[in-house]
């Protein structure tokens, strides 16, 4: 459903006072009290609930996605390695179509409140660049709604199958958003040859980096040094982030901070799915740092796992849980992961709840910010672009 403008009355920005909110064009106009209605708008009244800005998902995949399929069944090694090529195994024999699968995720991510995402989408010499196109199909089936970057992922590793450098390439010109990377010691085995390609990819494209970097302790933080120094020799600053950063949960305090510090003077930011079974980044100590850290789910219900819903209230509930965060204004920090933390690591422009802004709203039945997360209600409306998309968790798109 679409409409010129859209009154909403009696809404609660952030839990904050309750005001009136008038969109014009797809973008936030004005907002106050007792704002008169403009003749032709649709008015909404919102009863008082909470008023959040569209929520933000810095890291998944939605090309490997198995949602809305038969169940599959997880036989799979507990290494990395093993998931790697056990998912190359299904996707040879199960034909994986990824522009399906990552459309079907995408709207329910809509459906949810999720308006702009960043997905990770593989590339390896076995399925080339198709993933990467079906993600781009869905990235443009979407645009009327939702803005969805695109990361060529080398899922396989960069060096080790000869021609993903090339595949990357030619993602990259095809039209995806972000170039990605992989734990340069632990899948390629020569970290610097590894990244000085990756690099020399995005600086060519004059694209930002995304790279995954599960390496743990000394090593993820060797792998870390590296990137940085890089980052700084290109001149990529507020260019790159890293996914995951296990190992800044691994390493001392001091080497911890030092990595931070410099971190921060680079605008490297980091995104979290704020695991149970493996060590994080501290999140006070980024904080303290100047490091910006995003909150994504990676993975929903593929080969590599069978968790996750596309629901960034529900994450930022496990992003609470695992960093032990109870006080309200601690848990409005964990929201802060997937709303404006992660449209500023992300880079999505015109994000949040002031007028200009554009109008990607969520309309929730929760008396405060730290009520939503903890109680992840359904969500009463979703608009996206200034368009009314779903109501009741139920999208209205055809």
């Amino acid at each position: 459903m679409s409409t010129s403008s859209l009154f909403l009355q009696n809404v609660r920005p952030m839990g904050g006072p309750a005001c009136d909110l008038l969109i014009e064009q797809g973008r936030i106009a004005a907002m106050g009290t007792s704002l008169p209605l403009p003749e032709g708008a649709e008015r909404i009244d919102g009863g008082g609930q909470l008023l959040l800005p569209g929520l933000v998902e810095s890291h998944t995949h939605l090309d490997k996605t198995l949602w809305g399929q038969d169940w599959y069944v997880n036989e799979v090694g507990n290494q990395l390695v093993d998931k790697i090529n056990n998912e190359r195994a299904y996707r040879a024999q199960a034909r994986h179509d990824s522009a399906r699968q990552s459309l079907r995720m995408a709207r329910e991510f809509l459906a949810l409140g999720t308006t702009r995402i960043r997905s990770h989408a593989d590339v390896d010499t076995d399925i080339g660049t198709r993933h990467v196109a079906g993600l781009l199909q869905t990235r443009a089936d979407m645009a009327p709604w939702q803005d969805i970057q695109v990361v060529a992922f080398p899922q396989s590793g960069l060096l080790q199958r000869k021609g993903t450098a090339q595949l990357l390439d030619e993602s990259l010109a095809m039209g995806a958003d972000v170039l990605g990377g992989l734990d340069p010691c632990a899948i390629d085995l020569d970290p610097a040859q590894s990244l000085n390609v990756l690099f020399e990819i995005a600086e060519r494209h004059n694209k930002p980096l995304d790279i995954h970097l599960h390496e743990p302790g000394d090593m993820g933080a060797f792998s870390l040094q590296l990137i940085l120094d890089r980052t700084e020799a290109h001149g990529l600053h507020n260019k790159v982030v890293i996914s995951h950063g296990f190992c800044l949960g691994d390493v001392s305090d001091a080497q911890r901070s030092a990595l931070l510090a410099r971190m921060a003077k680079l605008g490297v930011s980091l995104v979290t799915s704020a695991p149970p079974s493996r060590s994080v980044p501290p999140l006070g100590a980024c904080q303290r740092a100047g490091v910006s850290m995003a909150g994504g789910n990676d993975g929903i219900r593929d080969t590599w796992s069978p968790y996750g819903r596309p629901d960034m209230l529900e994450r930022a509930m496990f992003i609470g849980m695992r960093y032990n965060l109870r006080r309200d204004d601690e848990v409005e920090q964990a929201l802060h992961c997937v709303t404006h933390a992660g449209a500023e690591v992300c880079g999505f422009a015109d994000y949040g709840l002031t007028p200009g802004s554009r109008a990607d709203l969520v309309l929730v039945p929760a008396q405060t910010p730290t009520h939503a997360v903890a109680a992840r209600p359904v969500r009463s409306l979703v608009i996206a672009h200034g368009q009314i998309v779903a109501r009741e968790g139920r999208l209205l798109l055809e």
